[in-house]
């Protein structure tokens, strides 16, 4: 059976999903986008390997946390999901995992999506190569995070990625209609990020490591 490639629309439809109240995110819709957006970083090969395995490790935990009989419904969003962990010491607790410090490394890997696929829509031609957008991205995003060798090791790999057209075909079954959707769903990516990001702001959650 061959594997099923990644569908714009359906992360479109997550992330629409996610808005709860007027500053809030639902977890089920977001953990759902991350499913299909990992099958976007996963057609690049070995680049971003290490970042897919992550986002698959992040999600499981956050599904568990939020299927757990005894607290799952404090992992519905990510207010209420502040809310339990902070008020009960949780974020900093030896030998707890918490969803907080768990859901910023999908929220810093957002940012990175973000502003791959932003620059990759800028691109005017079809023969465009992806590799200097895709460094620019990371520079800007998730370098910050990563020690040197991971860092070097990344940007060296990113030199293999290929054209625009031959990245998009390999993601999806038609680039021209993928190109026409990435505005939409990129501004609604960014306004559930935004969200997220101030959540973290307001609970002064940044800093964990």
């Amino acid at each position: 059976m061959p594997e099923e490639k990644f569908d714009l629309q359906k992360v479109q439809s997550y992330f629409e999903r996610c808005y709860v109240g007027n500053d809030d995110v639902l977890i089920d819709p977001y953990l759902e986008a991350f499913r299909e957006l990992n099958k976007f970083l996963s057609v690049m090969g070995t680049v971003f390997g290490f970042i897919c395995n992550e986002i698959k490790e992040k999600v499981r935990i956050l599904e568990s946390l939020r299927h757990d009989q005894s607290h799952g419904a404090h992992f519905e969003s990510v207010r209420k999901m502040m809310d339990y962990e902070t008020s009960n010491g949780l974020v900093h607790k030896k030998g707890y995992i918490s969803g907080c410090r768990t859901m910023q490394r999908l929220h810093r890997g957002l940012n990175f999506i973000y502003e791959f696929l932003k620059q990759l829509s800028e691109l005017e031609t079809a023969d465009a190569k992806t590799s200097g957008v895709c460094q620019a991205a990371y520079n800007d995003t998730l370098a910050e995070f990563h020690p040197w060798i991971i860092r070097k090791g990344a940007i060296m790999a990113m030199y293999s990625l290929p054209t625009r057209n031959e990245l998009l075909e390999k993601m999806c079954d038609d680039a021209n209609a993928t190109l026409k959707l990435l505005p939409e769903m990129l501004h609604t990516g960014r306004a559930v990020y935004d969200r997220t990001h101030s959540l973290y702001t307001n609970y002064g959650l940044h800093g964990l490591p």
